[in-house]
């Protein structure tokens, strides 16, 4: 072997477990810039709302109508569980008319972190094992009938 191609080599097996420490970003959701936020203006019809901004991640019908644009960046390094280091949730309230009262921009120094996507369902009852269901059914065979 010449000599340049064992320095290629030497340098190759070196920089490969490097290159796993590099961090990767991960945008979710609907990221706005800001300048658009600052389109919206009190009184905007939702049809306005909806041809700047987009679809809602979600709306709510709590005390008047809201749209809300969630967005989370998390970053990864290597092997090591994503960070959040930006959330954003972008509030635009509407009176009964449909017609924008207020905006709101939250970020995550003003809640909790929230999980946009999980997958999960939480139910009321408790978590039991296939087993222990089948068996408490068999203590219990009247329940459900």
């Amino acid at each position: 072997m010449t000599n340049w191609f064992r320095g290629a080599l030497l340098v190759g097996v070196l920089a490969l477990p490097l290159g796993g420490c590099f961090t990767t970003t991960l945008n979710h959701g609907h990221v706005i810039p800001t300048e658009r936020v600052r389109d919206i203006q009190v009184g905007s019809s939702r049809e306005q709302v909806e041809l700047l901004l987009g679809s809602p991640s979600t709306t709510s019908r709590l005390s008047g109508d809201a749209y809300y644009y969630i967005s989370q960046t998390k970053e990864t390094t290597a092997f090591f569980a994503p960070e959040i280091v930006e959330q954003r949730v972008v509030a635009i309230y509407f009176d009964e008319d449909g017609f924008v009262r207020d905006t709101g921009y939250y970020s995550l120094e003003d809640g909790k972190v929230i999980d946009i996507l999980t997958r999960k369902t939480r139910t009321g009852g408790s978590d039991y094992g296939f087993l222990t269901q089948i068996l408490r059914g068999a203590q219990n065979p009247s329940l459900g009938l």
